[in-house]
């Protein structure tokens, strides 16, 4: 049995992602069909097939640009990753998809914009917009907020 609960009215709903408690100071390991890098603007974008893996967590996306961070210290960094064109996260039990997705790595938080949809085990949550805090595991959905959450009864 699966109870349908829509928190429209609310406009947002506070969520733990205990699942998506992320360190986001380990390596970043990105494949793709295609890379295309530009110098001048200190970005590259991935095309095609694009897999991110840091840690347990992954991503996948159609295309996913990359920005790096500028300065004198930051030897070629990643400050932030933009994946667009059928974005899927993906840590423990927990996966999120959307439209769109923005990683910022030095605060640790993903922005998930579009047709979003959170699966935690059986339980799915819907919303325009969610964003996830991957250091405390805990995020915020936005929009019209829709819960299926299972019940275990037959």
């Amino acid at each position: 049995m699966a109870i349908c609960l829509p928190v429209a009215a609310f406009a947002q709903a506070d969520i733990a992602f205990g699942g998506l408690k992320h360190d986001s100071s380990l390596p970043i390991e990105i494949s793709a069909d295609q890379l295309s890098v530009d110098q001048a603007s200190g970005q590259a974008t991935f095309i095609g097939n694009v897999l991110i893996g840091q840690g347990d967590m992954r991503l996948s996306a159609g295309k996913v640009q990359v920005e790096y961070a500028t300065g004198a210290d930051t030897k070629g960094e990643i400050s932030r990753l933009h994946a667009s064109d059928g974005v899927t996260l993906v840590n423990g039990s927990e996966a999120a998809e959307a439209r769109e997705a923005v990683y910022t790595i030095e605060t640790g938080t993903v922005i998930m914009t579009g047709d979003v949809i959170l699966t935690q085990g059986p339980n799915a949550l819907s919303s325009d917009k969610m964003t996830v805090n991957l250091r405390t595991g805990t995020g915020q959905m936005d929009g019209r907020v829709k819960s299926i959450i299972q019940t275990g009864a037959n």
